[in-house]
């Protein structure tokens, strides 16, 4: 081919990961990225990222604020994506009770995010407990997703 149909380049406009990490052996407010999860935005441009996760935190007796966050982050800039973190998991219960507790639940974050070139992005896990002894903390990117809009 000559002349401009020859020389265009399909560039991709979507892309879409997911993955787990185990959170229990990261230290109390430590990010860890999930595998599986990091996305080339392919050039410069503005995108919408997605991140679909389901956070799980575990404990027995009282607790107080069992906390599991997820976030997304810029991997080329070193630097979380403004406006994408959220609070997946919030969980308190001051029983005196051996009870012993179990919790996942859902969240999104989106944002759009502008970059200047070829960045990659991932999903990151973080957690804490202000009181008490948990476990079985983690994290799933369910859908982890960029779409090119400009």
């Amino acid at each position: 081919m000559t002349g401009t149909a020859g020389s265009l380049r399909l560039i991709p406009q979507t892309g879409q990961a997911s993955g787990v990490v185990s959170l229990d052996a990261a230290p109390a407010n430590t990010w860890v990225p999930v595998p599986g999860t990091d996305l080339l935005l392919p050039v410069a441009g503005l995108y919408e990222v997605t991140a679909d996760v389901q956070g799980s935190i575990g404990g027995t007796g009282s607790l107080t604020n069992a906390i599991v966050d997820a976030r997304v982050f810029d991997v080329t800039a070193g630097a979380a994506v403004p406006m994408a973190e959220r609070r997946v998991i919030l969980f308190t219960d001051q029983s005196a009770e051996p009870v012993v507790h179990g919790v996942q639940a859902d969240a999104s974050a989106a944002a759009l995010y502008q970059v200047a070139s070829p960045t990659t992005v991932r999903v990151e896990g973080s957690w804490r407990t202000d009181a008490g002894a948990t476990s079985g903390r983690a994290l799933w990117a369910h859908n982890f997703r960029f779409k090119r809009i400009a």
